[in-house]
């Protein structure tokens, strides 16, 4: 039974991908990760944030008492006094890519084209074999337009292109004016994968302390159906690869992905609450399946539920809608 497929260009063996999470923290987990069958592992995010408040921090002590007498002129403390979240980072990469023979994939959060971008390149030089630019961008601003946020993103990528060789995918927001345009318009400016769906936290509201507090709480299975949908459409119509990374949990789930044209499934909950395990269960329960459903590989039916080639392509759009709705008791 073949469970492979092709994603960002690498053959991987199975269509599991570890989404970015506190487990790639953790050699010793990911190692057993790739021992339960997932084929690649996105590592938890580097902040543009983080990269901001190590060069303030790097500005403040090479300027700090500068002229003041002459021994400083020459002076600059070491690297290593320095706040060292993305030398860290980088350096995880290398220890990661050491361990294990699966892709390491870096994960890039911010929402400007600036410097941040350039830490792709160290990233590549430390071994990740791709770069996923996770753009966690809400358009809070009424002076901001549709087309300046599109626009946002296409720059960033660009950025980041230009200084690496290897693949580069986005993981994208669900809130787009029209999703299908804009994806087009990333594969036409070289994305190699697109990433369905970043998932932005909801805020709360702390009724006693009379304070906003973040909230972020798992993805739940029926979340998936937005993935689903959109890959099926984004399929006939991108040549950049399509992962989802919301609602995944079990080979159910997998399955449907594939065969609406996803070429990986990507996990997190599951594995945060189940661990690695649940990853051979959800392969081991897809052997089972295509077996007895006379598939001999997954790549047999990637795509046969696409918008392009299911037997009733309204089920994507507006019709199905309509169907839903005249069908509730």
């Amino acid at each position: 039974m073949d469970l492979s497929t092709n994603y960002l260009g690498f053959h991987l063996k199975t269509p599991l991908v570890a989404a970015a999470s506190p487990m790639s923290r953790d050699a010793g987990a990911v190692r057993a990760m790739e021992d339960a069958g997932i084929a690649a592992v996105v590592m938890y995010s580097l902040f543009e944030e983080q990269i901001a408040q190590e060069a303030s921090a790097h500005d403040h002590f090479v300027e700090f008492g500068a002229e003041s007498f002459a021994e400083s002129l020459t002076y600059a403390p070491p690297i290593e006094d320095f706040p060292r979240g993305p030398v860290e980072y980088v350096e995880h990469v290398r220890r990661l890519k050491e361990s294990v023979d699966i892709p390491i994939i870096a994960s890039l959060n911010g929402a400007t084209p600036g410097g941040w971008t350039r830490y792709a390149a160290e990233l590549e030089q430390a071994g990740a074999d791709a770069i996923e630019l996770n753009v966690y961008l809400l358009a809070t601003d009424p002076e901001t337009t549709a087309q300046q946020i599109e626009q946002r993103h296409l720059e960033i990528l660009a950025a980041v292109k230009e200084c690496v060789r290897v693949p580069v995918a986005m993981k994208l927001g669900a809130q787009f004016t029209a999703l299908a345009n804009f994806a087009r318009q990333l594969d036409r400016h070289g994305v190699d994968g697109l990433v369905l769906f970043n998932r932005f936290y909801q805020p709360d509201v702390d009724l006693d302390n009379l304070e906003v507090t973040p909230q972020l709480d798992f993805s739940a299975r029926h979340e998936l159906r937005l993935p689903l949908r959109w890959i099926a459409v984004l399929d006939p119509i991108v040549e950049a690869s399509l992962a989802a990374t919301t609602g995944v949990y079990d080979y159910q789930d997998v399955l449907k992905l594939m065969m609406v044209g996803a070429d990986a499934a990507m996990m997190c909950a599951a594995l945060l609450t189940g661990g690695p395990q649940v990853a051979t269960r959800v392969l081991n329960n897809m052997r089972e399946w295509m077996e007895e459903h006379e598939y001999e590989s997954v790549k047999q039916m990637q795509g046969s539920m696409n918008l392009a080639t299911c037997p009733d392509p309204g089920a994507f759009e507006r019709a199905n809608y309509m169907k839903a709705l005249a069908s509730y008791v």
